[in-house]
């Protein structure tokens, strides 16, 4: 099994290695990025409800909050 894995002659192709560090770095950055649209999008709702709240229209739930399409 092992050999399937790394080559058949017992090494790993640096191009294999080199293509597998970008794919790590790509993950990280696109990992990255998730948590801060995360975090963007619940200081988003926090100010829209507080803006609702003010205005006295505050939803009776967070998820009347949401688009129709996603509830």
């Amino acid at each position: 099994m092992a050999k399937a894995l790394l080559g058949h002659m017992g090494g790993t192709d640096p191009r294999l290695a080199r293509d597998a560090v970008l794919l790590r770095r790509r993950v990280a950055d696109l990992e990255a990025l998730v948590t801060r649209l995360q975090r963007d999008n619940d200081e988003l709702s926090a100010a829209l409800r507080e803006h609702l709240l003010a205005q006295d229209l505050a939803p009776e739930s967070p998820e009347q909050l949401l688009e129709p399409a996603l509830r």
